[in-house]
């Protein structure tokens, strides 16, 4: 693709993004927790449940862009204190989301990770901020957005500076509404031939529907994702965002044992290929 001059694979190596002890795109990382911060004693729980679960790296959205106004919009600077103290007690590197310039800073503080979520992945004003900065970016793919326009962003935030860029299939808009998004799983072998960024997949807004998350995050592993992000919640009813899609603690273990195996017998078979 023209004019990738920074994210396109040609004469480089994979890139290894770092992220405390986590290394994308070394081995497969899973990132888990619940939709939004809602409480201190909340996010605990769920820390505390998906790190013995096997997660490498604890989500948790402290400012959520919504479509209706009058949906909650997250705790701010409480999440984040809640974030960082979270990730004090179980190790876990933490992601959450940035919606603004202006926030970039001084959320990076709490942080180990911004996430550019799918209504900003042309924010290029956000884009360029989170690329002056020192924090990995985890770049979801916008839901109407092509491959080219997708790397393109990312090419916005190494061209500022910041060369630890993971990418994030989460689902696309298309005309089926029994999902909530399709989740297209051929963008990550594609992104791997175009890339040499890390990229992730998000069964959970990619398909809107706790049934289907653990069938796509296998197909992810296959497919050759280096890890996943799923949401989390030891009471998803009583949820205050997303609660008809986050997976209780033990079915998250169930797809952690499952999901690791898989990604084992794949390069088993790559191995075995060379």
């Amino acid at each position: 693709m023209e004019g990738l001059k920074l994210t396109s694979l040609s004469g480089k190596a994979r890139t290894m993004v770092e992220a405390g002890p986590l290394r994308f795109g070394a081995g497969f990382a899973v990132i888990a927790g619940p939709c939004s911060v809602e409480s201190e004693d909340q996010l605990m729980t769920i820390a505390r449940a998906v790190k013995a679960a096997g997660a490498d790296a604890l989500r948790g959205g402290a400012f959520k862009p919504r479509t209706s106004p009058y949906a909650f919009q997250g705790l701010g600077l409480k999440a984040l204190k809640v974030l960082d103290k979270a990730r004090r007690e179980t190790g876990l590197p933490v992601v959450t989301e940035v919606l603004d310039p202006r926030d970039v800073s001084w959320v990076s503080e709490f942080v180990d990770i911004l996430q550019v979520g799918a209504r900003n992945m042309q924010n290029f004003s956000l884009l360029k901020e989170v690329g002056k900065g020192y924090r990995p970016v985890l770049l979801k793919r916008g839901m109407h957005s092509t491959l080219e326009e997708w790397l393109n962003s990312a090419e916005y935030v190494l061209s500022a500076g910041n060369p630890r860029v993971i990418l994030c299939e989460r689902g696309i808009r298309t005309f089926e509404v029994y999902t909530r998004n399709t989740l297209d799983l051929s963008a990550v072998p594609a992104v791997r031939e175009l890339s040499h960024l890390p990229v992730i997949v998000d069964p959970t807004h990619g398909t809107g529907r706790v049934s289907l998350i653990e069938p796509m995050s296998m197909a992810a592993a296959a497919a050759g994702a280096d890890g996943l992000i799923v949401e989390v919640h030891h009471n998803p009813g009583e949820a205050l965002s997303d609660k008809a899609q986050a997976l209780l603690p033990e079915a998250f273990g169930t797809l952690v044992g499952k999901v690791r195996a898989i990604r084992a017998c794949r390069e088993g078979l790559e191995g075995g290929i060379q």
